[in-house]
């Protein structure tokens, strides 16, 4: 985390980049969980100013998942359609982080664990859940019986609706895949998350 004073730049050092990643591969999955979501929770805290004039809406971050999806077909126009509906019926708008994993949770010591590398967007608070199924990596997150057991334990912990929870991963999962597409890299591991989110999304 950067801060200015004058001429000075502080910089505020985090402990142990990768704890978290390593706490799920220790088999401490769960745990790193709650610590993801506590932060969260702590990050949608509501305030009393108003939010930002630059935050961007969530609607329109998605808009490379609906362009990849009419130019791509498959599972992206699966995720662009799970999307759009999720899109139109939002609910309990927050500012969102809007790239939480446990990559961006940080031990900082005294001041416990903090979110880094903020998007600065505003829109319905369970998308910001949406990529720590995803990670910290594709093994774990593509385990049998995963997914679902995550959804069902994070809407318990931050009282979310655990089918709604699962589409913002699906759609979520599509959006990555369009971001891969945009920067000329492989979507492989994120159209196969979306395909396991589809196909375990309950009906």
């Amino acid at each position: 985390m950067l801060a200015s004073a004058d001429d000075a730049i502080l910089l505020e050092r985090a402990r142990c980049k990768n704890a978290l990643a390593e706490l799920v591969r220790n088999g401490f999955d769960d745990e790193a969980t709650a610590i993801i979501c506590a932060v969260v929770q702590k990050l949608h805290t509501p305030r009393t100013h108003p939010p930002p004039s630059d935050l961007v809406p969530l609607g329109s971050w998605f808009e490379p998942l609906f362009a990849a999806a009419e130019t791509h077909g498959g599972i992206l126009r699966t995720a662009a359609t799970v999307a759009d509906e999720l899109l139109a019926s939002q609910r309990d708008a927050q500012v969102l982080h809007g790239d939480i994993h446990h990559g961006n949770i940080l031990d900082f010591g005294s001041r416990g664990w903090l979110a880094i590398d903020p998007k600065g967007l505003i829109g319905e608070r369970g998308f910001d859940y949406a990529n720590l199924f995803c990670n910290p990596d594709l093994h774990v997150a593509s385990m049998p019986g995963r997914l679902g057991r995550q959804v069902n334990l994070v809407a318990d912990m931050v009282h979310l609706e655990a089918v709604r929870l699962h589409r913002w991963v699906l759609a979520w999962t599509g959006l990555s895949a369009a971001f891969f597409i945009e920067d000329d890299l492989s979507p492989i591991g994120a159209l196969q998350m979306a395909e396991l989110a589809a196909a375990e999304l309950p009906r």
